[in-house]
């Protein structure tokens, strides 16, 4: 399969999970990774700032009704009981995404984790920032996760070719407006970006902004529906 970039895109924007990066990778090591490290992760971080800025973010969210008790102190083991409720629903809490990347932090860090991209990726970048277009990240993991994945792939670090990045702090990704968020960041009309994703629900939350669309199909993704709306690509040597 073949799609074109449409010739008012400036930019294109790429989801992570299922996109650029297997599926597998995701959920077969970096979350279990985060999952067997969190407690002594709290017990020994549990002061640092960045911690205890993550521990804020997910004291806002905690949800009534599952955590009646709202007047209780943020303690390691409050924190980890709700970070792996959040785990076990795949919740796509800011908080969560923000403590996960400071676990990831430490892992890639010591050498026990490095970034896994599709061996077309950094080929389709260097293409695409040859030919003018620039390239961004968008996706639910935090920041710091997206660069640190991108840093340490067996291609190199592809971050010193990717122009930005951006997490849910912009916006859900099956929301219109988080796209229009990214194209003002970008300094770009919604038309000048090209987001290629896995997700059809994120794509048409994206066409409705305006932007330019591409449905990613990659081994190991999970079926879509409605995907004959969408020009398709299996590689990204065909985009």
């Amino acid at each position: 399969m073949i799609a074109d970039i449409a010739p008012s895109a400036r930019v294109v924007l790429l989801d992570i999970e299922g996109t650029t990066t297997p599926i597998s990778f995701v959920h077969d090591t970096l979350f279990p990774f985060a999952r067997a490290r969190l407690d002594a992760f709290l017990a020994e971080r549990w002061e640092a700032p960045e911690v205890q800025a993550a521990v804020s973010t997910l004291a806002a969210e905690r949800p009534r009704e599952s955590f009646p008790d709202q007047s209780s102190e943020m303690t390691p083991e409050v924190v980890s009981g709700f970070v792996r409720w959040l785990m076990d629903r795949d919740r796509k809490s800011p908080g969560l995404k923000d403590l996960q990347g400071l676990i990831w932090e430490d892992g890639y860090n010591a050498g026990l984790l490095h970034g896994a991209v599709w061996e077309d990726v950094p080929r389709a970048i260097g293409r695409w920032r040859a030919s003018g277009l620039r390239v961004a990240i968008y996706s639910s993991g935090s920041e710091l996760a997206q660069r640190l994945l991108f840093r340490s792939t067996p291609y190199g670090d592809l971050t010193t070719d990717i122009d930005a990045f951006f997490d849910t702090r912009m916006g859900g990704k099956l929301m219109a407006e988080s796209y229009v968020r990214i194209a003002r960041a970008l300094s770009t009309s919604p038309a000048g970006v090209c987001f290629v994703s896995d997700v059809t629900g994120e794509l048409k939350a994206a066409r409705a902004a305006g932007c330019v669309t591409v449905l990613s199909l990659r081994s190991g993704n999970a079926s879509q529906p409605e995907v004959d709306e969408f020009p398709q690509v299996t590689t990204f040597d065909d985009l």
